[in-house]
This record gives structure tokens, sequence and C-alpha cells, in this order.
């Protein structure tokens, strides 16, 4: 970086990364240089992921950063593993070193086992692409690997699907496979009712943070769609195929973990940086990390109200690259102001829970809602063409896949 030059360097290319990257593309002087740090070469659109497990197309929730970015914006496809808030600097797993004058952190959450013993080496999780291919080739290998032969408690075991955690990832999760394993029942000749699906949640209630009408709305459609729910249950170990509870043991081959996440390990390496309780970082009103000036950290780490949700992320990477034009151009940026959220939650084909501040809808009205948000966001991060490829290629690939079916 030459001695006059300004560069902002963007870390994650999650939501709230690409959402400041493409903001600030439009509306920082172009005397100032952007770059998008991220160890993939591609955004994945995780609200999604979930679908892919039962039949979606990759394409559908996977998308090339350099298709959402405009070529203002530099990609560099690189691992960061420390990072000098003072400095504001970066090194990444290639061993250089990257040099900015505002630096923003955006490295999203990982999956949290809680030292649980076998969990993280026997479970099935879907928040990448390859998570969720890998769990959908499971699921198929179930179906597909029965044999006459074996026993009834055998085939129980095989087709018992044991969902742990009941919050808005286990519920979507858990309505989909209700009818996607239904189907392959009668694709493959297995008796529908060796199948079943339990979801583990260690609170009084699934979907513990939303109001408790939402809750029970969301339990009836479960136990509609033929789902066991188990509440005030905490999952203490797994080992040989077997889930235990403090109070029971279930036999599956099949555990899909959705309980928890934690802020990505790196923030925990910053010196600077304090965090809270749940490891998220403390932030001042302009989302800069608190003895760190310039340095801005966003998303699912910022100890904000609303952290840990797309929406919430998205929010903030437009509000941080509204600060950085203000900064750049000399301006008082105005504070930063908590968006309250709406959560759109699918359950099952043509049914959803869509709950707002004042109002909650269910059905088929909400279930489209989800779906149209899904759209829309893809509308404004891509250009028209490849949108229309996206949805044409996720349409043959389910055509396609339905073709195969069919014939075996």
């Amino acid at each position: 970086m030459q001695k006059n030059e300004q560069r902002v360097i963007i870390v994650g290319g999650g939501f709230a990364g690409v959402k400041t990257a493409k903001e600030l593309a439009r509306s920082l002087p172009h005397h100032v240089q952007i770059t998008l740090i991220s160890d993939k070469a591609y955004f994945e659109y995780y609200p999604g992921l979930y679908r892919l497990v039962t039949g979606a197309s990759p394409v559908e929730a996977c998308v090339p950063l350099s298709d959402m970015l405009p070529s203002r914006v530099e990609i560099v496809a690189d691992r960061v593993v420390s990072v000098d808030a003072h400095e504001k600097t970066v090194t990444g797993m290639s061993g250089t070193v990257y040099s900015a004058t505002y630096l923003v952190l955006a490295l999203g959450s990982k999956t949290a086992y809680f030292d649980i013993p076998g969990i993280e080496k026997s479970s099935y999780g879907f928040k990448s692409v390859e998570e969720a291919l890998t769990l959908k080739h499971h699921i198929y290998e179930l179906f597909n690997a029965k044999k006459s032969s074996e026993t009834k408690e055998a085939c129980l075991a095989q087709f018992h699907i044991v969902i742990v955690g009941g919050g808005a990832s286990g519920v979507e999760i858990a309505g989909d496979l209700a009818a996607f394993t239904q189907d392959l029942a009668k694709k493959y000749h297995v008796d529908q009712s060796l199948i079943s699906i339990d979801i583990i949640e260690s609170s009084p209630r699934i979907l513990s943070t939303l109001d408790p009408k939402v809750s029970k709305k969301a339990l009836e459609q479960l136990r509609r769609l033929g789902v066991n729910v188990y509440l005030n249950r905490t999952l203490v170990k797994e080992e040989l195929e077997t889930v235990y509870l403090k109070d029971m043991a279930m036999n599956s081959k099949t555990l899909i973990w959705t309980a928890g996440t934690q802020v990505h390990p790196l923030y925990k390496t910053i010196e600077s940086f304090e965090s809270n309780k749940k490891g998220r970082i403390s932030v001042n009103n302009f989302l800069e990390a608190k003895n760190s000036s310039e340095v801005f950290v966003l998303g699912d780490a910022a100890d904000t109200p609303y952290a840990g949700l797309a929406q919430t992320a998205l929010y903030d990477g437009e509000y941080v690259a509204y600060v950085l034009n203000c900064k750049i151009r000399g301006i008082v940026p105005n504070v930063y102001k908590p968006k309250s959220v709406a959560y759109a939650i699918p359950i099952g084909k043509g049914w959803g829970i869509l709950a707002m501040k004042h109002a909650t809808y269910t059905g088929l009205f909400a279930y489209v809602v989800r779906h149209m948000i899904d759209l829309i966001f893809f509308a404004g991060m891509v250009n028209i063409k490849k949108l229309l490829t996206m949805y044409y290629e996720g349409f043959k690939y389910r055509k396609l896949e339905a073709i195969y079916d069919a014939k075996k």
C-alpha cells in the first residue's frame, strides 16, 4: 500500500462481509481500495442450506463471490490466521500480511459442541454446502442399504433421525425431512412406520427466543408432521450409534447437530478486544471494537442486540459501509441503532411461521413470504441474468433428480 493510499480490508465472505463490500463499492471515492479476504471463493446462503439435504441444487445456495461483487472489489482467497488490531494488519495462511487503513472483521460463527463426548465426530450438520450434501448422501444410503434380513430393532435404529436443537435450524430441517423421508420410503419400499424423527431440546420449549405462542404453533405443526419433540432433555454423549440423554438412550444412525454456535475462534486471539460471556466482541456506537479505532466488528461476533441473524449481518454491513463513507469524506456519522428483526420459519411443505414485532402469521402465507425473502436477497446481490440462471439450474436439478428417481 502506497504512503497516501487508503485501503479498506474486509475479512469474511458471509452476509456482513459481502454487504459491506457491495455498499462500499457503490459509495466510496474511487481512490480508496476495497479488498475482501475469504477462505472460500463463494458465498453460502446459510438460511437455505437445509434445503440441499432434501433435494435442492447447490447452485441455489452457493454463489461465486465474483458474481456478487463489482470488479472494483479485490477478492483474495486466503484464510486469515492472525489479526493485529493496533497495526490494522491481518496475516493469511499464505504468509501474506495485508495492511489496511480501515479493517472490517466479519468472520461469522462456528458450530459449538459444548465438549459433549462423541458429538463432533459422529454428528452431521449443514452449516456449509459440503456438510449439507454429506448429510443428504448419508440419508440416501440409509434407505438404499436396507436389507430384508435385518431385524425390526435394526431397522428402527437405521431410520431413526435425531435432531439436537429446537431452534430455527432444527425445526426447519425436521419439517423438510418429515416429507423427504416418506418419499424415500416409497421409492425404496421401506415401511413408513419404521421412520421416526425426533427433536431433542434442552429448553422447556422449541424456538425459545420467540414468543411462547409462536413456539406452541410450531410444536403443533411438527406433531402434525409426525415429528417427536422432547423438551427439557439434555444430551450427555453419543457413542456406537446410541444417543444418551440424562434420563434415556436412543438408538440412531443419524444424529443432526443444530444446538449451538460460537463466535469464530480467531476473535479470541486478538489481544486488545474485550468480549462478553458468549464471546461476542464489545463495540462502540459505530461498531468499532472498543480500544481499537477504525477496526470494525459486525454480524455474529458483535455484542449487539439481534446478533447471530442474517438480517442483522446485512444491516450491520450497510451501516459500517455508511460509517466508512462518512469517515473518508470527513463527515460525522450517526450512531448505530439496532434494528428489530422478523422470523420467517418454514416447517414442512406449504406451511410456515412469520413472527414480527406486533403480529404473527402461520400457514401458506408465511411459507411464501420466507421464499420471497430468499428471492429478494439474491435479486439485490446478483444481476438478473445470474438470478434467472440460478433458479433455472435449480429447477433442472430437481427435475433430473425426479426423473432419475422414477427410473430406479
